[in-house]
């Protein structure tokens, strides 16, 4: 993936000089600045600015402050730097803290940067063709259904994959990140009316490059995200979520997606009822914003830049109203493939996964999913036989073989009379 060069950002926060320019209430960084040092225990100006992810000149001020208030001791020096510890009071201090809150981790950012930071890197992708076809290259796609993922990726808003199961409604949804070649500032966390959120996640968030000089240390550069989720979704995923041993909130998934993608798989076989889903979702679908609430009721506002995919091979009227596909201005009918696609992915997966295939297997192969009354070909068949062909071939100890007599085995495990 191709980074873009520091000078072509379209935010790039720049580095505070001082407390004022953190952005968010002082108290809050001399707080959590306690709370570092308690967990350290002894520590130095250089190491609490790398783990609050503030330059030293914050720290140096906060620092200033708590030895004013007597809540810190130095110990000495480490080179030009002061090895400091909490006083008896200042160890007072931080066990108060403690009972409010326990992050003791990066600094967080103030609601309004965050809310700059996503609009500035709102998603513009120019898309032809070619470039889609580079980034569905490992999966058989025709040419009509790329010129209606084309225009649908280019206008970054929602898209409705609908059609029989198994035809790759899924793999297309997960492929669409490729076509972005750029990356994102993602904070550590957001500050919200003297609360903390804790926003960058690893497992959703893949870190890139290198940390910059010139950049706030609280963003971390990071692919554009893609969250996919399936039947394991609930309402409260998509809620702040208050932790009590913490006291701090995790962000709800559709705001950790934001200027990324959210996949929503099997979209209807939720434990979250659809129409529970889209009656969430019908504003931030239709103006771009959503509204949390902190748990003691304030509600505010966060920008909903997300691509939102639903997945499904149910029938889109009965699991939405008019005014909700609306909304979705893209709605792509995921058909059977061809006997051509068929043919073409039965011999990928093959060398793929190294089942020994005769030219004439191909043609076996689709007549066996024909047999039997079904009429439609499907592009998982190929890869689910290829795993019953080599766990027959694991079976009896030898090599995995596409042969007539094996694909014939294969397919009667498979399919249901």
């Amino acid at each position: 993936m191709a980074l873009l060069g520091e000078e072509q950002w379209l935010f790039c926060p720049p580095v505070p000089r001082d407390l004022e320019g953190v952005d968010i209430p002082s108290g809050l960084v001399t707080d959590l600045i306690l709370r570092r040092l308690s967990v350290e225990g002894t520590s130095n100006i250089q190491n609490l600015s790398n783990m609050v992810k503030l330059p030293v000149p914050v720290v140096h001020a906060v620092f200033n402050i708590l030895r004013q208030q007597q809540l810190i001791e130095v110990k000495g020096m480490v080179g030009n730097d002061y090895r400091i510890t909490l006083s008896g009071q200042g160890r007072a201090a931080a066990a108060e803290r403690f009972q409010i809150s326990r992050y003791s981790g990066p600094a967080p950012v103030s609601l309004k940067a965050y809310t700059e930071a996503v609009r500035l890197q709102a998603t513009v992708v120019e898309i032809t063709r070619e470039a889609l076809r580079a980034a569905f290259s490992d999966m058989v796609v025709p040419d009509s259904l790329l010129d209606q993922l084309g225009p649908a990726l280019i206008e970054q808003s929602s898209i409705f994959l609908y059609g029989p199961a198994g035809n790759g409604k899924s793999s297309l949804a997960e492929r669409m990140l490729r076509v972005y070649q750029d990356a994102v500032l993602v904070p550590y966390a957001v500050e919200v009316d003297g609360q903390i959120i804790s926003l960058y996640d690893p497992a959703v968030h893949q870190r890139v490059g290198d940390d910059d000089e010139e950049r706030d240390p609280r963003w971390v550069v990071c692919r554009r995200p893609c969250i996919i989720v399936g039947g394991e979704l609930t309402s409260g995923l998509l809620e702040l979520r208050y932790d009590d041993s913490t006291g701090i909130y995790s962000a709800p998934l559709q705001m950790k997606a934001n200027n990324g993608i959210f996949v929503i798989d099997d979209f209807g076989r939720q434990v979250m009822s659809a129409r529970e889903l889209l009656n969430r979702w019908i504003v931030p679908l239709d103006r771009r914003v959503d509204y949390l609430s902190l748990r003691y009721g304030l509600k505010f506002e966060i920008p909903f830049q997300v691509l939102v995919v639903f997945a499904t091979n149910l029938n889109p009227r009965e699991l939405a109203d008019e005014a909700f596909l609306r909304r979705i201005h893209n709605k792509i009918h995921i058909q059977s493939v061809s006997p051509e696609a068929f043919d073409e992915i039965f011999r990928r997966v093959t060398r793929a996964r190294k089942v020994g295939a005769a030219q004439e297997s191909t043609a076996a192969f689709r007549e066996l999913c024909l047999a039997d009354g079904r009429s439609e070909l499907r592009a998982c068949y190929p890869n689910d036989i290829c795993n019953i062909l080599n766990s027959i071939a694991r079976y009896e100890n030898r090599e995995p073989t596409a042969n007539p007599e094996d694909l014939k085995r294969a397919v009667q495990l498979y399919f249901t009379d």
